[in-house]
């Protein structure tokens, strides 16, 4: 009689605890949205960069994003129109066509003229270049009451700039190969090997300034076998260099005594300083620079900037050099555009993922709303100018852009 109650209870108790209410995972809301961009072609001579390769269009696409590319946008980067239709890609014929888009993806900021096609509420991502920016311009931007993302300000979930990082990589590794380039004789150089061989002395390298740029310009020139000596007020970017190289490097602040003596015994001298307002000051005299060796090669990086050499013109792709007092002057502004394929894979691995976490967020507005990093880059939003730094170079209003995001306006 026992084990028969006991089996019947056990009976009655499994039966109710089947009968009971159970918890269960309620259904979340997915806030995926797809997403409309545009990738208009670059109306500026120097730039031969586009924000996105066919197989980050593809990628896109495959996840119900909708990409438009004007026709030609990806010839200077060597990516035909029928790369892009293949990848999900819709071709256009007209400017305006493409600036229906509502994401306006472009790598030089847009001219007066493309302004014209922008609508309230669309979003730019592109170049701001703070150091040829005008308050007229930043008015005729908000006006349009737009949302503006500049990639250079733009940081990742490391604090970093991830699109400067990448393109200060390219251009630290180009110039090398460019002051390689016109030191040898083909180009009317003093006919020397950057570098060095067995029992010659090797060729000397100076670099001003001590960031990514100069980082990669030291890797490469000590690859070559050079000597390598580099300058920057800042020690901890000194510090950082001789670490991220991995060897022991002749490392100097800007004591003008000593690099005034390096830079007219130098082969090759690299400007690469940068600062945040996006003005160079000019740190090497046209009296410096005529006591330089015939035939040696100045490249100077900061030349979008204003330029570090007071003898620095800006040149173009087309037209790259010219000479003063015998030394030859790359003054290039946008080194990475010489580059342009990779130059546009390195953007593209950046702005891909970009996407695809705002697209998984809901839209622009809700991405800024979650996730901080983002708003370092925004400098308009919704027409209203945010960027404290802009407002106050051109003594101009600005909202707190963290205000608006709060109260969603």
């Amino acid at each position: 009689m026992t084990e028969k109650n006991s089996g019947f209870e056990a009976l009655t108790k499994a039966t109710a605890r089947s009968l009971m209410p159970k918890e269960s995972m309620l259904a979340v809301e997915t806030r995926k949205r797809s997403l409309f961009i545009g990738l208009p072609k670059e109306s500026s001579l120097q730039e031969n960069r586009i924000g996105l390769t066919p197989e980050a269009v593809k990628q896109l696409t495959d996840n119900g994003h909708e990409v438009w590319i004007e026709s030609g946008a990806g010839a200077p980067s060597k990516y035909s129109d029928h790369e892009y239709s293949e990848a999900g890609g819709v071709i256009v014929y007209s400017t305006k066509e493409v600036y229906e888009a509502d994401i306006l993806l472009k790598i030089a900021p847009p001219t007066y003229d493309e302004l014209e096609f922008f609508k309230p509420g669309q979003t730019l991502i592109s170049a701001l270049q703070i150091g040829s920016l005008t308050s007229e311009y930043i008015s005729a931007l908000c006006k349009k009451k737009i949302s503006a993302i500049s990639f250079e300000l733009l940081k990742d979930k490391s604090d970093t700039k991830p699109v400067v990082r990448a393109m200060s990589e390219i251009a630290g590794s180009t110039v090398m190969l460019i002051a390689a380039e016109y030191l040898s004789s083909s180009n009317e150089g003093k006919g020397v090997i950057l570098g060095g061989i067995t029992g010659v002395p090797p060729s000397k390298v100076v670099i001003i300034g001590a960031g990514t740029v100069a980082e990669y310009a030291t890797r490469a020139a000590l690859g070559l076998g050079a000597e390598v000596k580099v300058f920057d007020d800042h020690l901890y970017k000194l510090r950082r260099l001789k670490q991220n190289v991995g060897t022991q490097l002749f490392t100097s602040t800007l004591d003008h005594t000593i690099l005034h003596k390096e830079i007219q015994d130098a082969d090759v001298v690299i400007g690469a300083v940068t600062t945040e307002d996006g003005q160079v000051p000019c740190m090497i005299s046209e009296e410096v620079v005529a006591k330089m060796n015939p035939g040696s090669v100045i490249i100077d990086v900061s030349i979008d900037e204003g330029g570090c050499f007071e003898t620095s013109e800006m040149t173009t792709h087309k037209r790259p050099v010219y000479r003063k007092y015998d030394v030859i002057h790359y003054c290039v502004p946008n080194i990475p555009s010489r580059v342009p394929r990779t130059a546009t894979k390195a953007l593209s691995n950046i702005f891909t993922p970009m996407f695809l976490e705002i697209s998984k967020y809901g839209g622009v507005n809700e991405a800024l709303f979650t996730h901080e990093h983002y708003r370092s880059g925004v400098y308009i939003y919704k027409g209203s100018l945010t960027n404290a730094a802009i407002a106050k170079k051109f003594n101009m209003r600005y909202k707190e852009l963290s205000l608006m995001i709060a109260v969603r306006n």
